[in-house]
């Protein structure tokens, strides 16, 4: 029997289903892998999502597993190593960004107890089932968590780069009705 999915994913590489399948829309908790999707939905803005999936292994070995105590202390020698990997977007701005927006990460983590629980009182611990299947690309939430965390001081966290992330965090699901995902 055929696995019924999304519309956008149907027809795509195997790493894209692989990503919709076990990762897309599934509720994330560890601190680790909520800043590891962060970093690259702020590297995929205005790329597509399939250049990130294909050097997402790249970015993990140059980003130190997304080790945030350890890009806290990226010193311009690192970032010189970063501009130079072929194995990731060389972008200075969004380099710069995800190191600023580790030690912003750290500050979040030791007020809340967590990034963890910083991102989900959003919503009171509650997964959003988006029923329109409108493809919308931000929403009144992802405005009001792109504001705080700009106010806080990080970069490339728009509404739109917010909106995906919390797709790709579980925090909305927004899996088409016929999809084997959606619940």
């Amino acid at each position: 029997m055929e696995i019924k999915r999304c519309s956008w994913v149907e027809g795509k590489e195997d790493i894209y289903l692989e990503y919709h399948d076990n990762q897309w829309a599934t509720p994330v908790y560890d601190d680790k892998l909520l800043y590891e999707m962060l970093v690259l939905e702020s590297f995929q803005a205005g790329l597509s999502w399939i250049t990130i999936l294909k050097k997402r292994e790249n970015f993990k070995e140059a980003f130190d597993n997304f080790d945030v105590d350890k890009i806290i202390s990226y010193d311009e020698e690192k970032i010189d190593e970063l501009l130079q990997n072929e194995g990731i977007i060389r972008h200075k701005g969004k380099i710069n960004a995800a190191i600023k927006n580790a030690r912003i990460f750290k500050q979040i983590q030791d007020e809340y107890g967590s990034f963890s629980s910083y991102i989900w009182s959003f919503t009171d611990n509650e997964i959003l089932i988006d029923t329109q299947e409108n493809y919308q690309t931000q929403s009144d939430l992802s405005v009001q968590i792109s504001k705080d965390l700009k106010k806080r001081g990080m970069s490339f966290v728009g509404p739109t780069i917010i909106y995906s992330y919390l797709e790709s965090i579980g925090i909305i699901n927004n899996h088409e009705h016929g999809c084997f995902r959606y619940k």
